[in-house]
């Protein structure tokens, strides 16, 4: 029977969180720590769950990039991606790898937006939270859900609909990823540290 993979990215596939890594590295450090002063009340009241996770995500993320070029923005993805591969585990790249060996299908499923999770990556599926675009420029919103929670089985079941037909293996590293490790046949929490 067929297998699928499927990997958080930031905690699990990474040594910490992309969010606030690329945004420090697209607008320099002065602006990002500008803007998450500016936005500390949503991030908070985020954090005590009193105010939705991708609410707030949205509201930082059109502050530092609405009305961005999508040309610059992918290429700035790109270029972070690059430079910042030492936020890789190394053995959860390993366990990706034994898993195409083997023939199985890989997905790097995420909150983060997969603009900068997919150049990390060759020959994997990213479902990732997707940002949207008018007239070659981004709106500061989202195009989908943030892909957290049972969003994250949303997408896997939208992508890979006949559950049936295949055995579903999962890692994650947050309550982000409970529904997904719930959903999986084999759910593997905090595997690849050491």
């Amino acid at each position: 029977m067929k297998k699928i993979y499927a990997f958080d990215f930031d905690g699990t596939l990474t040594k910490s969180d992309s969010f606030l890594a690329f945004i420090r590295y697209a607008c320099g450090a002065r602006a990002f720590w500008m803007g998450l002063l500016h936005y500390s009340p949503w991030l908070v009241l985020m954090k005590l769950r009193l105010y939705s996770n991708g609410r707030a995500k949205e509201r930082v993320f059109s502050h530092f990039f609405k009305g961005m070029e999508i040309d610059v923005f992918d290429a700035l993805c790109h270029a972070f991606a690059r430079e910042h591969e030492h936020l890789l585990r190394p053995l959860a790249l390993e366990a990706m790898a034994k898993a195409r060996r083997e023939g199985a299908e890989v997905l790097v499923v995420s909150a983060s937006i997969d603009n900068w999770v997919k150049p990390f990556f060759t020959n994997v599926e990213v479902l990732g939270t997707r940002v949207e675009v008018k007239d070659g420029r981004l709106t500061g919103r989202f195009l989908t859900k943030n892909c957290y929670g049972r969003e994250k089985v949303n997408r896997i079941l939208e992508n890979h609909p006949d559950r049936s037909n295949y055995v579903f293996i999962a890692f994650g590293d947050s309550r982000g990823d409970k529904e997904m490790l719930a959903f999986a046949d084999e759910g593997h929490y905090k595997p690849f540290r050491v």
